[in-house]
This record gives structure tokens, sequence and C-alpha cells, in this order.
């Protein structure tokens, strides 16, 4: 199938795209040694696992299902080929009855506070798993997204210094202390590595006392490594520092990075109306499937088009639901839009298909890969079944 002839609609990612991304993180492990895990929370596209699997070290997951998904999607066909991937965990807190499973599927699990130590760290150890304790080096380095700040103040992710070291000098503490293997933070957000470096020194200022008992340290993710103005050099002096000063392995738990810019969401224009401007309704939905552009907020490139005023004809792009902010934005055109036009918004590989949702009963865009060929593969399409089985 062609990508003119699939339906909207469409979720689209493309094989090649993804590979480019997947070579680039390669070469920073090939040549550093630092493992690079792919963090499904913003790409789980299983499909693409095995080629991921043969990039990457292996995935990160939030939660039990995501640990299952590697587990059976990206380490169980690299294990038929020989090859060993590993499968990280952290969450803020763990269900207990999620647990056994958790030490099933989970090379590397990453606690979030002192009491999550004291309870599951020794069946960690027994089952002969890494144990991880995540840090919070308090260094804000976002503007503007304060939602997806783990620096911010009151923040539930992470131990701080001052409670790291309220239970570290303690009986409890040197009792827990040696049980780590690691220490992990993640406070970045589509940022560079000199974002990076700021935080590294203040982990080490913070926490630096306590890393020449440690085997490993994690980056977390947020780190735009494939965005084509990200620093390489820089994210790979702050990883050779801890190396060479700790003898430390570095992870590295990029998602955005593994899917930027390769996967598109083809939608056709339903209906135009004039309401002081001219407005599409499309068979898309912001607050369905690219919930991000309200949440974040952004405003997603789309083919042909630019910003308002720019072209001749300026069109305000919502979507069919009931919500009145369902709205993606102000694009303009060089051609007035029409009732069965088709548009095709890039960038819509990450944080879509993970985040959809069927609010209104809105159907769920088909996903589709492009392979390198160029030929198009539905592999998903959703039916009224698969949204009144969510209910």
């Amino acid at each position: 199938m062609k990508f003119t002839e699939l339906p909207t609609p469409c979720y689209v990612v493309d094989e090649d795209l993804i590979e480019q991304n997947l070579k680039i993180l390669k070469g920073i492990t090939d040549r550093t040694g630092a493992r690079v895990l792919l963090a499904q929370k913003a790409f789980s596209m299983y499909a693409l696992y095995p080629l991921i699997g043969r990039f990457l070290n292996g995935a990160t997951a939030s939660g039990l299902y995501e640990a299952r998904l590697c587990a059976e999607e990206m380490a169980a066909p690299a294990a038929l080929e020989g090859r060993w991937l590993e499968n990280h965990i952290f969450s803020p807190a763990y269900r207990e009855a999620d647990f056994p499973e958790i030490l099933q599927y989970c090379d590397h699990i990453v606690l979030n506070s002192w009491k999550q130590v004291e309870k599951f760290g020794f069946r960690v150890k027994t089952a002969g798993k890494s144990i991880g304790l995540r840090i919070n080096p308090e260094c804000s380095t976002q503007e503007g997204h304060a939602i997806y700040d783990p620096c911010s103040p009151g923040s539930r992710l992470g131990v701080t210094k001052e409670n790291f070291e309220l239970i570290s000098g303690s009986e409890t503490g040197r009792r827990l202390l040696p049980m780590l293997d690691g220490l992990h933070f993640h406070t970045l957000c589509e940022q560079n590595s000199d974002d990076l470096e700021r935080t590294l020194n203040a982990v080490e200022e913070k926490f630096g006392q306590y890393l020449p008992a440690m085997k490993w340290i994690n980056f977390g993710g947020g780190h735009h490594i494939t965005r084509a103005d990200y620093c390489i050099s820089g994210l790979e002096r702050c990883i050779r520092k801890m190396q060479e000063k700790y003898g430390l392995t570095v992870y590295l738990e990029p998602g955005e990075a593994v899917a930027l810019n390769a996967g598109f969401l083809i939608t056709a224009v339903l209906e135009t109306v004039h309401n002081g401007m001219d407005i599409a309704i499309l068979d898309t939905s912001a607050a369905c499937h690219m919930p991000d552009v309200l949440e974040m907020p952004y405003r997603p490139p789309l083919q042909k088009s630019g910003l308002p005023g720019e072209k001749a004809y300026t069109f305000r792009l919502g979507g069919p639901t009931c919500l009145a902010g369902d709205i993606i934005g102000d694009y303009s055109f060089d051609e007035p839009l029409r009732e069965g036009d088709h548009l095709v918004f890039e960038d819509m590989a990450i944080y879509s298909m993970v985040k959809n949702n069927t609010f209104n009963g809105m159907p769920l865009p088909c996903i589709a890969l492009r392979q390198k060929d160029g030929e198009c593969r539905i592999l998903k399409q959703f039916r009224y079944q698969d949204f009144k089985e969510r209910l």
C-alpha cells in the first residue's frame, strides 16, 4: 500500500528514519561503552522492537506492562539470536501484587525512596537483580514546562540530599546503603547536553561521596540526542567523566530520541466553517490523538503549511470532539482547504500512540509502518469493540 492510499486518521512510522536515529544512538555506545535503553513511555511500537534491539542495549519500563512488553517483544527475540538485552524499570511506588512478575521480567529495578528499598530491596537482591535508587539533584533546568520538571518544589520523584543523608547515616541506612548497585536521576525533557552537564555537577556536589561505592549511574531520559543541533560531544564528555572518575557503567534512557521526527499522522478535512477566521474540522483530534499538543503545549509541524499569515490562506485546525479547546493550531496554506483534503502532521511517533484515548467515542487512528522500500503496511486497525472493551 502506498502512503497516499492509507486510511485516515493513521499513524505512520518510517522504518528507515527510526534506523537512522538508532545508528546515532549506537554510535554513542560504540565510542564510549555507555549502555543506551529505549524508554518505552515515549514509544512502544513493539513491531519495531526486534530492530531496536539490534542497535540498543534493551529498554526501560515505567510499570509491569511495559516491562512485560520488553521481555516478550524485544528481549525474547534477541535471546533466540544469542544476544542478551537488559530490561530496567522505575516507578514512584510499586504495587505488591505486581512485584513477583516485575522480578521475573526485569534485570535492574530502580526504587524511589528508602522506604521502597526497605520494602523490596531484599527480594531484589535475593532474585539476583540489580537495585538502584532514584535521586533528586534539585537542579531545575527547564523553562516553561513545570509539569515535566522532576526537580520542582514538592516533587515526589527521587530522594533529595537531605532525605538521602537522613537515612544513610542511620542504623537503617547502614543496612540499606550496601544494597544499592546504582543511582538514577531523570531531570531533563527535550534538552541538550549542556543541561545534562549542569545537572551532573549538582549530582556530584550532593551525592558524589556515594558514587565510588556504586557500580552504575543512570542519566535517565529527556536527552534529545537525535535532534540536529544536539551536542553529542558534550554528552560523551559527561559519560567519560563518570566512567573515569568513579569507574561507573553509564546508562541512558532516551525515548523521544529513538523515534524523533520518524512518524506521521495522516488526517482528512471533514468540514470547513467560518467564525471570524477560516476553520477546518479534521477527523483527528488534539485531545484524543495528539494529547501533548494540549498538555505541553506545542504546535506540531505540518507538511506544506506555514505560520499564520505566511501563506495566502490561514485556517485554524480543530478536532471533531465536543471539547471547545480541541484545537491543533493555526496554519497557512497556498490554497484554501476543502472537504476531503489530506494533511500530514510530522513528528507523530512519540507520545501519540502511547497516550491516545477514545474520549467522545473517537476511533483510534490506524497504525502503519512505512518499510524501507517505501511500501506501507497497516499493523493495527481499531474497531468499535476496541472502544467498548476499554470501558
